[in-house]
């Protein structure tokens, strides 16, 4: 029985220590990255050939 209790004290313990870094991973990244605000650090990037004969 005390066996019993202590594997149901150790999952609830787990599982509320997964929840609670879920919770805090989803807050960690600010909103005004540039990987989430594309729109902010767009450029304008063209790519030119170069070829040289030899």
């Amino acid at each position: 029985m005390l066996t019993f209790i202590l594997a149901a004290g150790y999952l609830f313990t787990v599982y509320l220590l997964l929840a609670l870094a879920k919770r805090t991973g989803n807050k960690s990244v600010p909103k005004n990255s540039p990987a989430t605000n594309p729109e902010e650090h767009n450029q304008d990037i063209s790519v030119t050939h170069q070829v040289t004969e030899v």
